[in-house]
């Protein structure tokens, strides 16, 4: 058996992947040119660099606010339909935001409105793209597709800005959100063309927005693979955002003027695309944590290059460095996080990764920025590296792996449901018994074994679950879990994975001779 690629071409060779990312692209293009010229025409509209500043908020804070609601959305209806319609909404306020310059009638309230409008309809399809663009790829190469378009994503980021000050230079806001417009359509072409695979077909009823959000929620909290993705970029971007935040202050102190902030920004995204071309291959020679552990290192140490060295040579070549560091470990969080979820909450496992890295991104700036202000440059850098080392702490108690493909492979149902009258899908609470009878003198490892299936049974929908012993027959043990409604039970069932199915027959084996598990339902009535 052939080792699966670690080429980062690999993916590429795929003609939907290929024409997905490239089109990703120009839309990222298009994000960064539209956030810059709104920046700049509004400092021309009021010369107020706090309203400068509120365009960046008015585009991520969407982001934060809808990321979780999107997963849902793209979990529980149709991608294509989700995707096309929030590209077609953003074409329309990105066309009025070219009309109002145009005619020289955008003010700050309408530039900031529409820019928000943006943010949130890229809010709305992020998740279900993102989750999407891999689905033409096979799962062994997931990681080299998903470095490939974060390093579309970083190339963009230092592409978008330039061009864009180009051509507002020559030509005027207006055409700057013109082209806008037309990088969104080639995004929504490419989702026309090569559309998102559909969800499987259940018979199952679909999750609501709300049952949806605490079903992603709950499951992050009780998957010890995703719950440690999540703290682990939490801590790394909270510590990070401080090099990000500072960098218009580093640039101060090195005299280099707004040129030399230019060019910390591309040292950054010019290391982030340059280790994606070989991240791969380093991702399968040293493995996740060495990856992780050595770009937290390198990114410590260059914020204590930024913090203690005013030689600007030094600090652009430590920059390349940290940006490679940052593109390292933001990627290989992502590839695990994905990787690690099962189809049924893959869109809401990316859409927590976003809310956990951008909201650690967002409030570390905040605080690093008052920091600066309160105590100083150089030692709030320090403190920022000593953070970044301490989070490499956690690897030991919260390691990162990704998902092997029976633990995110969902199974058919032990046992057939047999109900006279099944209630209706809001009908509960629902408690479930499953009575087992155990070989004599098996009890100790009988409880050690069934306690592991606390974990899957709460993260696919139980709120409640225990294992009790019959006082009336000491070998038998019935375990009991309880979920809000016959639905969520219904849904708990069809999420449990061949991995939760093989620790069930482990279960199993301990039942003395000729018994078998026997599983009863109740509903409540008061």
């Amino acid at each position: 058996m052939s080792s699966p690629s670690t080429s980062l071409w690999s993916p590429l060779r795929q003609t939907a992947f290929r024409g997905l990312w490239i089109c990703g692209g120009v839309f990222f293009v298009g994000n960064g040119m539209q956030t810059m010229a709104a920046a700049w025409l509004m400092v021309e509209l009021t010369g107020s660099s706090f309203l400068a500043a509120l365009v960046q908020t008015a585009v991520f804070m969407p982001m934060f606010l809808l990321a979780l609601p999107a997963g849902v959305l793209a979990d529980t209806t149709d991608r294509r339909r989700l995707i096309s319609g929030a590209l077609l909404a953003q074409t329309g306020a990105c066309a009025l935001l070219a009309l109002l310059a145009l005619r020289g009638w955008s003010g700050p309230a309408s530039v900031l409105f529409l820019v928000f409008v943006c943010g949130c309809c890229t809010a709305m399809l992020t998740p279900a793209w993102n989750s999407s663009v891999i689905d033409p790829v096979p799962r062994d190469e997931w990681p080299q597709a998903i470095t490939a378009v974060s390093i579309a994503y970083n190339a963009a980021r230092a592409v978008g800005p330039t061009l864009a000050g180009l051509l507002f230079a020559l030509l005027g806001a207006s055409w700057v959100f013109a082209v806008t417009v037309a990088t969104t359509l080639v995004m929504w072409e490419s989702i026309r063309r090569w559309p998102p695979k559909a969800h499987p077909p259940s018979k199952l009823p679909a999750e609501r927005l709300w049952g949806g959000t605490l079903s992603g929620l709950r499951f992050a909290w009780h998957s010890r693979m995703i719950l440690a993705q999540l703290v682990r970029v939490t801590a790394f971007g909270a510590a990070g955002s401080a090099l990000w935040a500072l960098l218009p202050v580093i640039a101060q102190r090195l005299g280099t003027g707004a040129q030399g902030f230019g060019l910390l920004m591309g040292c950054l995204g010019t290391g982030a695309v340059l280790v994606g071309l070989v991240l791969g291959r380093l991702r399968a020679r040293f493995g996740l944590e060495v990856i992780v552990g050595t770009a937290g290192g390198v990114f410590a140490a260059a914020m204590l290059v930024s913090a203690l060295t005013q030689r600007a040579w030094f600090v652009y070549l430590w920059l390349l460095l940290a940006g490679a560091a940052w593109m390292s470990a933001m990627s290989t969080f992502n590839t695990a996080t994905q990787a690690s979820a099962p189809q049924w909450v893959r869109s809401r496992a990316v859409a927590m990764h976003m809310v956990a890295a951008l909201g650690a991104f967002a409030m570390g700036s905040a605080f690093w920025g008052a920091s600066s202000d309160l105590i100083g440059l150089t030692p709030t850098l320090c403190v920022a590296a000593a953070c970044m080392v301490a989070s490499l702490l956690l690897a030991k108690p919260m390691p990162l792996r990704m998902g092997a493909l029976h633990e995110v492979t969902q199974a058919t149902p032990w046992d057939e449901l047999f109900i006279e009258a099944e209630p209706l899908p809001e009908a509960g609470p629902v408690a479930v018994e499953v009575g087992y009878r155990i070989a004599p003198g098996t009890d100790a490892a009988f409880l050690d074994t069934i306690s592991r299936m606390k974990a899957p049974r709460r993260r696919d929908g139980a709120t409640f679950w225990r294992v009790y012993k019959d006082l009336g027959e000491p070998s038998r043990y019935v375990e009991r879990f309880i979920v809000e409604s016959w639905a969520g039970y219904l849904h708990q069932r069809a999420r449990a994975t061949l991995a939760d199915q093989a620790l069930e027959t482990e279960v199993r084996a301990f039942l003395a001779p000729g018994e078998t598990a026997r599983m009863s339902h109740y509903i409540a009535e008061r």
